[in-house]
């Protein structure tokens, strides 16, 4: 890739500004305010010229209260907007569950289930073999779902940006695409790219902070950083602190 790169050791945050990025939330909305609490006492505590917060999606599905966790960062936005909300790919999949129901979507394979629950509705699985009372059933209950689901929440998850720079760092989902300016990215490789930015070695104009593949503790390599800790099982939810060059990790757990 042309043009200068970045490695982990240099990356540097925006003159001033203490950084937080936060990873996968997937509904547990006990973690999130935990570590909420804990960047607020440390603000509190150490008032730093300026900050962002910056949380990097995939806040609903699996986890038990995904519609808590929208209803805290909505909250949270309100109050201060240097509370940045990046989407994930289980946004796009609950908007185009309540947009067109479809049991075999993302939605319903990866813990949409879950999230209707946070809603107070028991989302009814057709059976395999499309037994009329069964199709009848998912029908009615994924109607219940997108009448549940407050107009806000529904407009918070759509203006989400895909990804944000500051400083050295741009903050994604997933990653970006090797070879390719970030400006010129595609949109799904920011929320649904593997194997390709995940097996790169070399740097990027950036140091890309991604979630989206879950570790079992924050996998730091020389061109990204990566704080998804499956929150919703491990019950440990990461966030990744930069400030100037300094670097450290927070985590709460259950």
């Amino acid at each position: 890739m042309a043009g200068s790169t970045v490695s982990y050791n240099e990356a540097t945050a925006p003159a001033g500004v203490r950084l937080y990025a936060i990873g996968d939330v997937h509904g547990r909305l006990d973690l999130l305010q935990n570590m909420l609490e804990q960047i607020d006492n440390e603000l509190n505590r150490d008032r730093p010229a300026d900050w962002r917060i910056i949380l990097l999606g995939d806040y609903v599905d699996r986890g038990p209260n995904s519609r808590g966790v929208l209803q805290e960062l909505i909250a949270r936005q309100q109050q201060d907007s240097r509370i940045i909300t990046l989407v994930g790919n289980h946004e796009y999949g609950f908007l185009d569950f309540l947009a067109k129901p479809d049991p075999t979507g993302l939605f319903m394979q990866f813990g949409g289930i879950q999230t209707a629950q946070s809603y107070g509705v028991v989302l009814r699985r057709p059976y395999a073999h499309g037994i009329e009372e069964s199709d009848t059933g998912f029908r009615e209950t994924s109607a219940q779902l997108q009448e549940a689901v407050p107009t806000a929440h529904v407009r918070f998850l759509k203006r989400q940006p895909r990804g944000c720079f500051a400083g050295d760092y741009y903050f994604c989902h997933a990653g970006i695409r090797p070879g390719i300016a970030i400006e010129r990215q595609d949109p799904n490789d920011l929320i649904w790219i593997r194997s390709e930015f995940l097996n790169y070695t070399k740097l990027h104009p950036k140091l890309i902070v991604h979630g989206h593949t879950p570790v079992s503790r924050p996998d730091v390599r020389d061109n990204r950083v990566n704080i998804d800790t499956r929150a919703f099982d491990s019950g440990v939810l990461t966030a990744f602190v930069a400030e100037g060059k300094q670097k450290r990790f927070l985590t709460t757990a259950s």
